[in-house]
């Protein structure tokens, strides 16, 4: 019974560190295309 518990307890808490990086890499995505666009609006003729 041991063994069962502590499997179901590693599975969750790398479930939590699974979502906090797919947070974390949604974050990056997000500022990286912000720079992207000053950057295509910096670039635009006026």
């Amino acid at each position: 019974m041991k063994p069962i518990a502590l499997l179901f307890l590693a599975l969750f808490a790398l479930g939590l560190t699974g979502c906090n990086t797919v947070e974390g890499a949604g974050k990056d995505v997000k500022a990286s295309g912000a720079a992207i666009e000053r950057a295509a609006d910096k670039a635009k003729p006026n």
